[in-house]
């Protein structure tokens, strides 16, 4: 029975094909363009120009394993700061070592602990210059505070400056 209603009120033909799919309309019949056109960016980028340029964040900078950053914990030195805790140990390698930190409980969600993250490894690679004027080399190891998140880069760069002001001082 249901075959015979399929036969009697389905058609089989092809409907003819139609010149336009879309209703014209005022914007209808523009082009989209192939990709997209964006302004120029405006307005100085750069913090520290000459840095940005020269210096990146080598393999033999960074604290990678679990052991150092346990090693730095405990036996390193705390410095509290707005936007990061900071604890550091003397090192007798030839150059400062950073590891960053950002945890779920600190920040909160992956997105914002890899802004974080992004934040705080930039302004160890800006501070270049404040660093190399500590005489010890030290290993580095910052933790993002939730604060961090609501600000830009110039505001974790300068702290993280006087506290390598202050560590010079020290040394």
């Amino acid at each position: 029975m249901e075959s015979d209603y399929a036969e009697e009120n389905v058609s089989t033909k092809q409907p003819p094909p139609r010149q336009k799919a879309r209703l014209s309309g005022k914007d209808g019949d523009k082009e989209r363009p192939r990709r997209a056109q964006t302004p120029p960016r405006e307005g100085t980028q750069a913090i520290n120009g000459p840095a940005l340029l020269g210096f990146s964040l080598p393999k033999e900078a960074r604290l990678l394993k679990r052991a150092e950053f346990l090693r730095v914990y405990e036996q390193g030195r705390r410095i509290e700061g707005r936007f990061m805790t900071v604890f550091i140990l003397p090192s007798k390698r030839p150059m400062h070592r950073v590891g960053v930190t950002a945890t779920k409980k600190a920040i909160g969600k992956a997105h914002e602990r890899n802004r974080a993250k992004r934040l705080l490894r930039e302004s160890f690679r800006l501070s270049r210059d404040e660093l190399d004027a500590v005489s010890v080399k030290y290993d580095w190891v910052l933790n993002a505070r939730r604060s961090l998140l609501h600000v830009k880069l110039d505001k974790p760069l300068a702290e993280l400056r006087s506290i390598a002001g202050r560590v010079r001082e020290e040394a």
